[in-house]
């Protein structure tokens, strides 16, 4: 094998991994594509070991989270971006081991803030009940 062979094999193979839509080890998921050992998730593309995740995107370890994109590691988001090891976020961008966050940019262990401010829980709560059905945020994933 010559240097063209093998830089036409490896460009073929790339070709064919790019077409396919399969789910390897995948379990339950319906409407998935491209997502590897996942289970029960809907709708989501590109995501590994997810589970119970509908319309995710490139997301890795999250569970019970939706419409969430190149999340890692978290659990009950919503319409999150780029965060890691949070739980409860909703429309958080690049937050860290954060938890009960709302539209939250950039946050590194923190917990009850909106729009990166902090809140005491009743009113964390009371404040993002309103925000919700302003904003026509679904209420679980």
């Amino acid at each position: 094998m010559d240097a063209a062979d093998f830089v036409n094999e490896l460009a073929r193979l790339e070709r064919e991994h790019s077409s396919a839509t399969s789910n390897p080890g995948s379990y339950g998921c319906a409407g998935c594509v491209k997502c590897s050992s996942c289970m029960f998730c809907d709708s989501c593309s590109g995501c590994h070991r997810c589970t119970h995740c509908s319309d995710c995107e490139g997301c890795t370890h999250c569970s019970h989270s939706a419409d969430c994109r190149s999340c890692h590691g978290c659990a009950y988001c919503i319409e999150s971006t780029d965060c890691t090891g949070g739980a409860y976020l909703v429309r958080c961008t690049a937050c860290s081991d954060c938890t009960y966050c709302f539209g939250c940019v950039g946050l590194v262990r923190r917990e009850f803030c909106i729009l990166n401010v902090p809140y005491s829980r009743q009113d964390f709560f009371d404040t993002i009940k309103e925000l919700r059905a302003e904003l026509r945020i679904r209420t679980t994933p």
